[in-house]
């Protein structure tokens, strides 16, 4: 039963959302966190080139630092929830709490001994109407990864439902991510990061419109129990915000 139920999760994240808000940069592996311990993270973004006027209500992105605290429990070997508390730091009052998230994720048990890393998570929570004119959402994220030798490859074809805000009546927004790294030492991985959002499905927004992000990113492996993660992008499109950097530091207990 379980099995079918993740199988109908992923068919359903890819037959049926709004880029990935600068909260949270991050391109999902399939791992959940082990039975028993506790992942604490810390997103800290800072947009060096983003929007500069209000629009739609929504204070501008230009100079902030986006500062997401998330909390990750794994329940079994196979299902974990997360906990997210968004801030936001800037001036002219843009330094606010934001909002708060929660997200169970399902994945593939290892006995199933699938050729890749499989799981889904379901990301629902609000965020005030200054920061994200959509304010009670729905995320949908199957996560699809595999790894040969040093290469490492993470697909997120990631879904966004609004239920209150401008874009709840367009359905499901099609908003993909997509990893690739490379191990160049025991270490150092380098790769590429790509966030993008092309609209509701069959009613796809314009290429102005649309969001495409490219970020060149490290990982460090120092330790099992530390994660650690940064880079820096661009913005593709006019509707996209143009320069940013990210680090996520992580540690498990």
């Amino acid at each position: 039963m379980f099995k079918k139920l993740l199988l109908g999760a992923l068919l359903f994240g890819y037959t049926t959302v709004k880029a990935q808000d600068n909260y949270e940069i991050q391109v999902y592996g399939s791992e959940t966190v082990e039975k028993g311990r506790t992942m604490l993270e810390l997103h800290s973004n800072f947009t060096f080139d983003g929007s500069k006027t209000i629009e739609d209500g929504v204070l501008p992105t230009n100079h902030v630092f986006h500062e997401t605290i998330e909390i990750t429990h794994g329940w079994t070997p196979w299902f974990e929830t997360g906990f997210y508390i968004f801030n936001t730091i800037g001036n002219d009052g843009r330094t606010n709490y934001v909002g708060s998230h929660i997200r169970p994720r399902v994945a593939a048990p290892d006995a199933w001994k699938w050729p890749v890393g499989v799981s889904v998570s379901f990301e629902f929570g609000f965020q005030k109407a200054a920061y994200d004119a959509n304010t009670t959402t729905l995320e949908i994220r199957p996560i699809i990864d595999k790894k040969w030798g040093g290469l490492y490859v993470a697909l997120n074809p990631t879904i966004d439902r609004s239920f209150v805000g401008p874009e709840s009546n367009q359905g499901f927004i099609f908003s993909p991510n997509v990893k690739a790294s490379y191990d160049v030492s025991k270490v150092v991985a380098l790769g590429l990061e790509y966030y993008g959002s092309t609209g509701p499905f069959f009613h796809y927004y314009s290429s102005t419109d649309q969001q495409h992000q490219i970020f060149v990113a490290t990982d460090l492996n120092f330790s099992p129990d530390w994660e650690f993660n940064a880079g820096y992008g661009w913005g593709l499109t006019n509707s996209t915000d143009k320069s940013i950097f990210k680090v996520i530091l992580g540690r498990r207990f």
